[in-house]
């Protein structure tokens, strides 16, 4: 199988951003941002790889991968992975809940 392309919806990347900045204000060093960029990275190249090794959800055609206190949550097509929402799972689930729902 063909390696796809990955693409993040702007949500995605205001979500990701959004946890990037605020670890580096947290920690007032950017080590940790840094490391967690490296894992996603990681993680969506193995997406675009090997897209249906990842669990389905509940919602229509929306997988999630999990690392460790974050989930990307993303979808498949043909040509690519469309990565939906990026997710600190110690947030509301009711505020990612509205997310995916807007995402169908």
């Amino acid at each position: 199988m063909a390696e796809r392309n990955v693409i993040w919806t702007k949500t995605a990347d205001i979500q990701f951003v959004g946890i990037l900045e605020y670890w580096v204000k947290r920690n007032k060093s950017t080590t940790y941002s840094i490391k967690l960029i490296r894992m996603v990275n990681a993680r969506t190249n193995q997406i675009s790889k090997s897209p249906f090794i990842y669990k389905s959800t509940d919602f229509n055609d929306v997988r999630v991968a999990s690392l460790g206190n974050f989930s990307v949550f993303y979808k498949i097509t043909e040509e690519s992975i469309i990565i939906s929402a990026f997710w600190d799972n110690r947030q509301d689930p009711k505020k990612l809940l509205k997310i995916l729902e807007n995402k169908k």
